[in-house]
């Protein structure tokens, strides 16, 4: 199932709110929906908001009226600006936009027409190379992965969070080609409950046996020595190797570390932070409380409790035993090797 297409012209969206009860696609004919519907979720997951916010700027640049490059570069950087801060945590969605713009202003076109296919090309190249970066991602980590294997995962990182195949799924899914008889476990990772609503959908589709378990059996299930190790996404990694991710990761991790079973995040090169040199520097979304207090439309908590709901938190460096990218497998010391490896890649 593909999250992003864009077909004829027009960019679809595939609406995760609605999974997996129905597959309905959102029809972005203005940039604004696209902002809309990462707001919302209707496109999740860092790579995904990336490369969806790239063909935003495009949907939007078909919206300006302008006859001349300085007057389309201003009211497209504008545009950028406004998609940039739907979502404040997912660094790809800055790198993705920044990567675009970037690329205008490299271009010595003139004519309005032309910086439009300009645009659509590298929001083409996006997808395509984020496709690519995680199958490779996949067949580095899944070389982590033993034959029997017990997977634990958090929230959703496969197929549906990228332009397509995924990055901690990507791995699974390239663990299960191998003819590896990979087990997956879901936490259903509340309050929006992505690992119920779209890993174990994403697993049945491929055909990879998975269970379900609400996020506080974690523990439990690793107490009975039911997990061989830990792999989840992230929204940024920074210079240290601290990784944000969907909130409850952190939790996973320090289960993890307690039960001596291996922590492991997928992510690809571009949501590797080097700006911020720790975890702390990084911008944390906090959300609207009826995520957590209601369900379905349907109030689950007293009316006027008061609500916390961040999206993300962060798993310190010490926590992680391996980043998985698209130039292989990372391991400590972060601050040296992931410099030396984003550094090799610029």
């Amino acid at each position: 199932m593909e999250a992003i297409i864009w077909e004829h012209n027009r960019l679809r969206l595939l609406d995760q709110t609605k999974l997996p009860r129905s597959i309905e696609y959102i029809e972005c004919n203005h940039y604004q929906t696209v902002a809309e519907a990462i707001k919302k979720l209707a496109v999740r997951g860092a790579p995904a908001i990336g490369a969806a916010a790239a063909y935003g700027l495009v949907v939007g640049a078909g919206q300006i009226e302008a006859a001349d490059r300085q007057t389309f570069v201003a009211k497209l950087a504008d545009i950028a600006r406004e998609l940039g801060d739907t979502r404040p945590t997912a660094v790809n969605l800055r790198w993705a936009l920044d990567r675009m713009m970037m690329r205008l202003a490299a271009a010595p076109e003139q004519d309005v027409q032309e910086l439009r296919r300009i645009l659509l090309d590298e929001a083409h190249a996006i997808y395509q190379e984020d496709i690519q970066s995680n199958r490779q991602m996949g067949e580095f980590g899944q070389a982590l992965l033993p034959d029997g294997a017990r997977v634990l995962t958090h929230c959703n990182a496969g197929a549906l969070a990228t332009a397509g195949y995924g990055t901690a799924l990507g791995v699974i899914r390239a663990a299960h080609e191998k003819g590896k008889q990979i087990h997956v476990f879901a936490d259903e990772t509340r309050p929006l409950l992505q690992g119920a609503r779209l890993t174990a959908w994403e697993m049945l589709q491929a055909g990879i046996p998975v269970t379900l378990i609400t996020d506080n059996m974690a523990g439990y299930l690793m107490a009975k020595q039911q997990v061989d190790c830990v792999i989840v996404g992230a929204d940024r990694i920074t210079a240290n190797g601290d990784v944000a991710n969907k909130i409850g990761t952190y939790g996973v991790a320090v289960l993890a570390k307690h039960h001596n079973i291996p922590f492991y995040v997928a992510a690809p090169l571009s949501t590797i932070d080097l700006r911020l040199s720790s975890g702390d520097e990084i911008p944390i979304e906090e959300r609207d409380p009826r995520e957590v207090t209601h369900h379905g439309g349907q109030a689950m908590a007293p009316e006027g409790v008061q609500v916390w709901n961040p999206a993300f938190d962060v798993t310190p460096h010490q926590l992680v035993t391996a980043i998985i990218t698209e130039q292989g497998v990372i391991y400590p010391p972060y601050l040296e090797n992931l410099a030396k490896v984003c550094g090799n890649n610029k």
